[in-house]
């Protein structure tokens, strides 16, 4: 190097002192190198005025949008120091260089922005060498250019020295769009440079540290960029950006970030790959996306569409340029998505290898940016993650966070909402109560905690404490306070449904009506607050007062899936099943993939308009099933859909679940787990059918059945399967309602295949043995069913007919009112029972029997109230 060919050590010291800018140590190296010198020491003068000049600028940092400083007495000590080294002209070439880039940058300082440029342009910048330059060379070479760029800047564009007086002439514009491309050529060339110095240097000071002795100076990690070095570095793309050049300014992130790294720019890295991230994220779709090896396009729909004709483009070139990443094994993007997924997880890493968690005063503002920094990293990966649908990775990258998230809300909500998404109610449960502590006058986080607790972890006693904080926050919860009521009566409402003592569902069905009524009245144009308490009233067989109310709730919200659900019900309960049918095939219209309403129409085409056209719309539910729960190619789904879950489970485990009750959907655990082998699964014995219309809907079946079973996959979430198995379980007992045994059998082995323990299983094969006459074979299925669920009604109902049938009549009466303390409501039971006492001669108490089977008759849905699913 230039420094090395006089063969000098005390010259060799002083250019790593400048390299390392240690410029406590100059003063002292120059007094040594003066008294060696006989004739001048025009170089001492020199590295004195740079050595104060540096000093100054460490001392008092210029800040961005400052005025100019103007002349201060330390800077007029270093211009003395210049000018001496400069007037007499005794310096080498190179050193001649660098004294008028010293001046040039002392001129900037003191607000001389007109002579600053004056001297770039006698030194001609683009002609200074950077092969074989000193590594301190380098640096003032890139924070020349980034001075020269902001003395172009600050220069107003009308001085006659810099542009046409003729301003909106074709010249005057042709100049400014030149001077805007001569601005950002200087930025450009200044942060490629500064990135050669920085890597050089870090290369220099690691080579040396070996072959020299410790000696007082910063350390690598402590080395600053300095405002010329880090406006060179950040300026370009800013401009780019302002100019609606969006092109050219993410092409310019990305020339930084592939730049090979180190120490000092880690800081920048990370800020810059997060604005590329946010960039990527919501200002470029996947038509205008181009491959970070690509060159930009010429035009780009990202461009300011006004700006055409005067984008600019990268029309210059170094003999020495950064080094980059390269070789073989790369990882590149291939879309917007993915480039800004992997600048936010580098980023993650970076914000959590460089995380100030330590809680002393003196490191709070370190601490703050720290978090700032992590939080706007999280929220970006917080959309990227989100519009994909990937929760699961959401929510374990936050729970990296929590490091940062001592008494910091932002995160603990974020976590909380993350693992929601992502299906883990039990956690997230958790995390809202640390966000209720941290906000108690919040009254969504309560109201979040409620959803949670009654919908899939039904926990309902936590429930009820977490609906009680909303409610008691009183005047603070506003137009919140109404959603506690509603959340109180959910929970009384499913504490009904799941209590044994018909003193105990009395009670709680009184508390739900009470709830759901106050939430009316505090909320009156909310239809689901009208909505629920028409259910409420539905199940406690109030029909005409549910009608009102339902009607009032879809005046609200005339399109609500669940309020017309509940109208075709209370419409079958007064006996109008054609009214009803015609109900439930409009709100089909609008939701053809609702299950429910599919299996409702099962049952109401059974009675209005034969069982034919009932197993024709088994045959379209296996349709809609095969298209909704596209299983076999995940690769279609990947976006967003819960279907890409993989979450193994046991083999037994999907053996020991059991299907929700038809009557009660909700009581099913929508977990994934690995499905049985399915190899028969689909198949369905060919019958012969009494009637052609018959054996046209049992061929159309089995066609689909044998579509289906091509496209068998192996392993996948367990809801779709419940809804198959649920879907093979209605089909079965329309044939049982056809007296065809032999076909009901077959749906219900498909049932089988899926849940071979499940009650409504083993209930389905009671009811077929009963069809076939094999009345003991019928008892062992039913107490099968019930000694998995105790508590099924339909089961214990016909499990007591043939216990009378056998003439044990005292267990029958037994199992009959064990059954109406289960649902008092269930009329089919209470005229069982009434047959029974008949039969043991008990003619007053089966008297009355009857006439409560003929009330509750006289107001029966064509299915439960229930099958309605009660979620917040």
């Amino acid at each position: 190097m230039t420094a090395k060919k006089s063969g000098s050590r005390l010259e060799t010291e002083i250019e790593r002192c400048r390299s390392e800018s240690q410029w406590d140590r100059i003063p002292e190296l120059v007094r040594q190198l003066s008294a060696k010198l006989i004739s001048n020491d025009d170089l001492g003068e020199l590295l004195l005025g740079e050595c104060k000049l540096q000093t100054y600028l460490k001392e008092n940092p210029i800040k961005q949008g400052a005025s100019p400083r103007g002349q201060r007495p330390r800077l007029v000590e270093v211009r003395k120091h210049l000018t001496a080294a400069l007037d007499r002209g005794n310096l080498k070439a190179d050193y001649l260089q660098e004294g008028s880039l010293l001046m040039a940058k002392l001129c900037y300082v003191e607000g001389e922005y007109g002579d600053a440029l004056g001297h770039y342009s006698r030194v001609n910048l683009d002609d200074m060498q950077l092969v074989g330059a000193p590594v301190y060379r380098l640096s003032m070479i890139a924070e020349a250019y980034a001075t020269k760029g902001l003395c172009l800047e600050k220069v107003p564009a009308a001085s006659p020295s810099l542009s046409n007086k003729n301003a909106g002439s074709p010249s005057s514009n042709r100049n400014k769009a030149d001077r805007e491309q001569e601005i950002i050529t200087c930025y450009e060339k200044s942060g490629d440079i500064a990135l050669l110095y920085l890597q050089e240097a870090e290369k220099a000071l690691s080579a040396s540290i070996p072959n020299r002795s410790p000696k007082p100076g910063p350390a690598a990690q402590d080395m600053e960029l300095g405002y010329f070095l880090e406006t060179g570095l950040q300026r370009a793309h800013v401009i780019h950006f302002k100019n609606g050049n969006l092109t050219r300014g993410v092409g310019r992130f990305r020339e930084i970030l592939r730049a090979v790294e180190n120490r000092t720019t880690q800081s920048l890295r990370m800020t810059i790959a997060r604005q590329l991230a946010e960039i990527l994220l919501r200002g470029m779709c996947e038509q205008s996306y181009w491959s970070p090896l690509e060159d930009p396009p010429t035009l780009s729909p990202l461009d300011d569409p006004t700006r055409q004709g005067h984008t600019h483009s990268k029309n210059y070139s170094l003999s020495r340029r950064p080094r980059v990443y390269s070789g073989e094994n790369l990882f590149c993007p291939q879309e917007n998505t993915e480039e800004a997924l992997l600048l936010l997880l580098i980023s993650e890493s970076m914000a959590n290898r460089d995380a100030v968690l330590s809680r002393i005063p003196e490191h709070n503002n370190d601490r703050i940016i720290s978090l700032q920094s992590a939080s706007v990293v999280y929220d970006l990966l917080t959309i990227a993650l989100g519009r994909r649908g990937q929760y699961e990775m959401l929510s374990e990258c936050l729970e990296r966070a929590m490091k940062f998230a001592f008494e910091e809300f932002h995160l603990w909500y974020q976590l909380a909402l993350s693992l929601m998404a992502a299906g883990k109610s039990a956690r997230a449960v958790k995390v809202l109560k640390e966000c209720i502590r941290l906000k108690p006058d919040e009254p969504t986080l309560p109201l979040l905690a409620v959803k949670l607790c009654i919908g899939p972890l039904h926990w309902l006693d936590e429930g009820e404490c977490f609906a009680k904080m909303v409610v008691d926050m009183g005047e603070k919860a506003a137009e919140f306070r109404a959603k506690g009521y509603l959340a109180i009566g959910l929970v009384y409402s499913l504490k009904a449904t799941d209590a044994s003592l018909r003193s105990t569902q009395e009670e709680y069905q009184r508390k739900a009506l009470g709830a759901f009524q106050r939430a009316q009245s505090l909320s009156p144009t909310d239809h689901l607050a009208a909505f629920y308490l028409a259910l409420q009233l539905a199940v406690s067989r109030q029909i005409p007062e549910a009608l009102g109310y339902v009607r009032q709730a879809l005046q609200l919200q005339g399109d609500d899936v669940h309020s017309l659900h509940l109208l075709a019900l209370l419409l079958s309960a007064q006996k109008h099943y054609h009214d009803a049918l015609n109900i439930i095939e409009m709100a089909l219209s609008e939701y053809p993939e609702n299950f429910n309403l599919l299996y409702t129409k099962v049952k109401l085409e059974s009675m209005c308009r034969g069982p034919e056209e009932a197993l024709l719309t088994c045959k379209h539910m296996l349709q809609i099933w095969k298209s909704f729960y596209n299983l076999t190619n995940p690769s279609d789904s990947g976006r967003g859909s819960s279907l890409l879950d993989r979450a193994i489970a046991d083999r037994r485990q999907l053996n020991a679940m059991t299907l929700p009750d038809l009557s009660d959907p909700e009581t099913g655990g929508l977990q994934d787990a690995n499905t049985l082998g399915f190899s028969s699964m689909f198949s369905v014995c060919s019958v012969h059918a009494t009637s052609i219309a018959a054996s046209r809907v049992e061929q159309a079946l089995s066609e689909v059945a044998s579509s289906l079973q091509s496209s068998a996959p192996k392993q996948g979430p367990l809801h779709p399967w419940m809804t198959l198995a649920q879907i093979w379980l209605h089909a079965a007992e329309v044939y049982t309602g056809m007296s065809k045994p032999a076909e009901a059998s077959a749906c219900t082995q498909e049932a089988a295949n899926l849940f071979p323990t499940s009650h409504n299983v083993l209930y389905m094969r009671g009811q077929i043995a009963e069809l076939r006459g094999n009345v003991d074979e019928a008892k062992r299925w039913y107490e099968e069913a019930l000694s998995i669920n105790p508590t099924h009604v339909k089961t214990m109902q016909r499990l007591g007919l043939i216990l009378h049938q056998l003439q044990r009549y005292s267990l029958s009466e037994k199992v009959l009112r064990d059954a109406v303390q289960v649902n008092s409501t269930a009329h089919d039971v209470w005229n069982s029972l009434g047959e029974v006492l008949q039969a043991q001669g008990n003619a007053a108490a089966a008297t009355e029997c009857f006439l409560t089977a003929l009330e509750l008759e006289a107001s029966s849905p064509i299915l439960p109230f229930t099958i309605i699913p009660r979620a917040l």
